[in-house]
């Protein structure tokens, strides 16, 4: 790596985890939390973004506590975040199935699906709150699948050979998210939360060194709000959109966070993308998103293409012999339901020599066929029915009498902002929950872990850690509104929306998402090589400066405007898109999504390097211009492995 792009600090970064056992280390920290009592939590004040299963769940249990809470979503409602859009289900080390899963079984498919470069600890603690997740998500109506004993009934997903996936058919997100909303407006009625919709976070205020508030913007009126806490909580979901076409809702963004990184929060590991295996394949230019189709149907549905490559016969008129399982081949062990890294880059090694089926060539088959002819059709319409309907409705073809088609697409971010194992970031007072963070999932995340660590963060850990830091700032009142810190963010906030509004250019935001989302599936995808994310740097930087020569936003800031929303986001999206390509050249070596063509094994397969690479990349920001960005600085939290050593992930 060259050293005008990136700077390295010279003393590891310290992620404060417990010394000794990791699967202890949970147990031993809450112990030594200092504690609020109840008499004094109503006297700090919390603001948290996001109201996402993290955000809700932490927000709803804060007040529930008794703390003054404050919550933003730029929805109309709570229950509108993107956390509905999970489907398949939540995972669990409950080991209810007699098929020899535990906690040490559920952390070694963890930190082995992650490719180890995640924390090992905080994956114990992971498992070890899984099972309060589901108890008490149970407990507050959501509406599982049952066995016909009456117990919760499971499935299982990528990357494991256990059965520990909770569900509610095809629509946990959705089933917990409403449960999750409705304990939040439980708070909000009781007086303890105060819910503000409509309100996109664009800059956080930052004073002696701490978080103190946030600076939002009122999306119905355009009025610049700021708001002071003792803590700050950023639970705003991941960054995927950055690709344009992702399986994420068009409004999901980066925004948040990284206004935040630009305010000393390091970013961890940001370009660990996960591409979902079984979204719906694109079908045309003018599309503007994929859509995510369930990992849960791996249960059932066989993956094939034609052994014949350019065989673009009717699928149900390719006999048996001439079909090619390809995931079943190449991984017995695990076959359809091999983790989500290793089966999008088979599926892509298939559409790339010529195997790929569909008008446009770029998709291959889920077949439901012979799950149809051994359980019967109501088996499979009571297991994935919702899921079978959205595909027709979204492509026309019936999956119970044809396969599905599906291909990888841009999913779910294993990077984010960096946190220790309290969950606090760089900056003192900021804390970071779900998907905004990097914890858990190393550089590959198990399907159904998901919805698991938004739960785990927001319900069972926030509420431990962020009171911890409260404690030490007992009798000090939230900084004051009128304060120069305050005054001067608020500044800087309505200067960035007047310099996007004063462009006076040629085209809107989409134009230069899309341009960019084709720059990142090119360079910065599924693969990666050293020439490809080279020559994606410097398109980058090249669309940037156009962006900011050549951007129009029509309307003004003073009113509902989603041309200046979306031109933000995507300013946002091109700093960001940057700091990814630099992270993948940086790291050299292969892990999990970061697949470097440079570093694979003879058969193919990710090749790492634990020697050199064993540790999370937190990128510092430095600030430049708009269109020439500073040279980041790269810290390196280093990783221990004691329960689950080293090793090469094996799936066959």
């Amino acid at each position: 790596m060259s050293s005008p792009l990136t700077e390295r600090a010279s003393e590891p970064l310290d992620g404060h985890i417990p010394e000794g056992d990791p699967a202890t280390a949970w147990a031993r920290r809450k112990l030594d939390y200092k504690l609020v009592s109840p008499l004094n939590r109503r006297k700090f004040r919390v603001i948290v973004v996001g109201t996402g299963l993290a955000g809700a769940g932490c927000a709803a249990a804060l007040g529930e506590l008794g703390y003054d809470v404050v919550v933003y979503t730029f929805h109309d409602a709570a229950r509108r975040a993107h956390s509905v859009a999970a489907q398949g289900g939540i995972n669990a080390a409950r080991a209810k199935k007699v098929d020899n899963d535990s906690l040490e079984r559920f952390v070694k498919d963890t930190v082995k699906g992650g490719d180890f470069r995640g924390r090992e600890a905080d994956c114990f603690r992971l498992g070890q709150e899984s099972v309060r997740v589901i108890n008490h998500m149970d407990a507050i109506a959501v509406p599982f699948a049952r066995e016909y004993g009456g117990e919760l009934r499971t499935r299982s997903f990528g990357g494991v050979q256990v059965s520990r996936t909770y569900y509610t058919r095809g629509q946990t997100g959705q089933q917990l998210q409403v449960a999750a909303s409705r304990a939040l407006q439980r708070q909000v009625s009781t007086g303890t939360v105060s819910l503000r919709t409509h309100r996109e976070m664009l800059d956080l205020v930052v004073k002696d060194g701490r978080a103190q508030g946030v600076v939002c913007r009122n999306l119905y009126t355009g009025e610049i709000e700021a708001e002071t806490a003792h803590a700050v909580v950023l639970c705003t979901g991941g960054y995927g959109n950055v690709y344009f076409r992702s399986t994420l809702a068009h409004n999901s963004n980066v925004t948040a966070a990284w206004r935040a990184h630009k305010r000393g929060a390091y970013f961890a590991s940001p370009s660990f993308i996960q591409f979902h295996p079984t979204a719906l394949p694109v079908s045309s230019h003018w599309q503007s998103k994929t859509t995510l189709m369930s990992e849960s149907l791996r249960n059932d549905g066989r993956i094939w293409v034609p052994a014949r490559a350019g065989d673009d016969r009717p699928p149900n008129e390719i006999p048996e012999d001439e079909r090619d399982y390809y995931l079943e081949r190449k991984y017995p062990a695990y076959g359809n339901l091999s983790p989500r890294d290793i089966s999008s880059r088979a599926a892509r090694e298939q559409i790339e020599a010529g195997h790929g089926v569909g008008p446009l060539k770029n998709s291959v088959y889920l077949d439901f066929r012979d799950a149809l002819a051994r359980l019967g059709k109501p088996t499979i319409e009571e297991r994935y029915g919702n899921l079978f309907s959205m595909y027709f409705d979204a492509t026309g073809e019936d999956p119970y009498s044809q396969p599905m088609r599906i291909a990888p697409g841009a999913h779910f971010a294993m990077g984010g902002l960096w946190s220790d194992y309290d969950m606090m970031t760089s900056v003192p007072g900021l804390f970071v929950g779900g998907e905004a963070g990097w914890g858990y999932h190393g550089a590959n995340r198990l399907g159904a872990n998901s919805l698991l660590s938004a739960c785990v963060d927001g319900w069972f850990t926030l509420p431990f850690s962020v009171p911890n830091f409260l404690a030490s700032h007992l009798g000090t009142a939230p900084l004051s509104i009128d304060d120069d810190a305050v005054r001067a963010t608020v500044e800087d906030v309505k200067a960035r929306t007047e310099q996007l509004l004063s462009i006076g250019g040629t085209h809107g935001a989409d134009y230069f998402h899309r341009k960019l989302g084709d720059l990142l599936y090119t360079g910065c995808g599924v693969s990666r090589t050293v020439t490809g994310l080279e020559t994606a740097l410097a398109e980058i930087r090249s669309l940037r400066s156009e962006f900011w020569r050549d951007l129009r936003v029509p309307g003004t800031g003073r009113q509902l405007n989603q041309e200046l929303e979306r031109a933000g986001r995507v300013a946002d999206y091109l700093e960001m898109a940057e700091l990814m390509c630099v992270d993948a050249l940086d790291r050299d070596e292969s892990c999990g999504a970061h697949f470097r063509e440079d570093h694979q094994t003879e058969g193919g397969e990710a090749q790492r390097d634990d020697e050199n690479w064993a540790f999370v990349s937190a990128w510092e920001h430095v600030p430049g211009t708009p269109e020439h960005p500073g040279a980041p600085i790269r810290h390196a939290e280093p990783l221990s492995f004691e329960a689950v050593p080293l090793q090469t992930r094996n799936y066959k």
